[in-house]
Formats: structure tokens, sequence, C-alpha cells
């Protein structure tokens, strides 16, 4: 992860999640590293789904951390205030060069539409993702370009519909893409894969 990553937690008990703090010490918490002078308390950034009182999830930006493997233990309660943890472990790396992984479409192969999906090293930040689709020969059929901010390391946002630049549907085959991302300041990374429709 980079120096602040986003910690995201789902939680989900059968009698509900105490998210009030009732009771003393009867928090959501997370410790990093073992450093229980600075426990964090995320009561606030609790979010219960829609659909239901007993689960829901959090999102919160750890403070700066160090280069290096970190330990985080996070702690939540029910309402009848009986706790469970969990330990994260992590390693923070440097921020250097843009880079992408795992790119791929998914379905693939398919007949009307599908997904692009990349994994990156950029959370949080804005990234312009191009698409170029291209027959085996290299010439391009169809371009998509995309603004996009990601929580996490992965991004599945780029839908396509299989058609070409004029709206008409490509013919069965086998076909090239090329998935482009760039930064804001400037670096860029790129991959080129291959895709099937029938």
């Amino acid at each position: 992860t980079d120096e602040t990553p986003l910690l995201i937690v789902r939680l989900a008990d059968s009698t509900g999640i105490n998210a009030s703090g009732t009771g003393i010490g009867h928090d959501i918490t997370a410790v990093i590293d073992e450093n229980t002078r600075e426990t964090l308390v995320l009561n606030d950034f609790y979010t219960a789904d829609t659909d239901s009182d007993r689960k829901g999830s959090l999102r919160f930006r750890l403070p700066r951390l160090e280069e290096g493997p970190h330990r985080i233990r996070i702690r939540a309660w029910d309402v009848f205030n009986n706790s469970s943890e969990y330990t994260l472990e992590c390693r923070v790396v440097k921020r250097q060069a843009l880079t992408i992984e795992h790119v791929l479409n998914h379905p693939n192969p398919f007949t009307t539409r599908t997904r692009f999906w990349f994994e990156h090293n950029r959370p949080g930040e804005e990234l312009l993702v191009t698409v170029q689709v291209m027959t085996v020969t290299g010439r391009v059929v169809r371009t998509l370009s995309q603004r996009l901010v990601t929580d996490g390391l992965r991004s599945d946002d780029i839908e396509w519909d299989g058609r070409d630049e004029q709206g008409a549907p490509l013919g069965r085959g086998v076909y090239l893409y090329r998935l482009r991302v760039r930064t804001v300041d400037g670096r860029q990374a790129e991959k080129l894969q291959k895709l099937v429709i029938l």
C-alpha cells in the first residue's frame, strides 16, 4: 500500500453492531502497530447498510505510515457488548512510478458487453484511463476514455458495448486492446491484451 492507505472494514453481527460506543471502551477501534496510546476511534465512520441494521461498513483514511510492514488491529462490539478482533497486516512502499497489473476484460470472450479491469498503485488519485480497441493488424476501431478515482487498488469502471466509433457492432473475432493509465502529474503506464468477440 502507499503511505496513507484507505482502511475499509465490513462488519456484520446477528444482534447488530454497537456503533454508538455505548459502554466504556465499547467503540469501534483500530490500533496501528500496538500503539494503544493512539487508538483510533472509528464509530463516526461506520454506516449501516440500508437494508439491515445488523451489518455495514466503514471507510477511514489512515494517518501517514512509515515505509515497511505494519499491523492494524481492529475491534468492534455487538449490541450485547461482545467484542471481536481482526488483525490486518500490510506493507507500505514508497510511491514510485505508476504501475498497472492484472489487466483484463470480463467476460472474455463476450457477445454484447465487457468490462475492463486493472490494478494500480495510486488509490485516491485521479487517473485518466484510455482503452484503444484494435484489429490484429493494429487499426484502432474504438477508443474509450474516462477519468477515475478509486478508493482501493482495483478499477472495473470502464464498460464497452462491443461497438466501433460509428456505433456499429464489431464482427466476431480476436481483437487487441491497449489500456493506458495516466496520472495528473504525467506519469503513465500501459498494457496490451487480447479480447474475443463471439
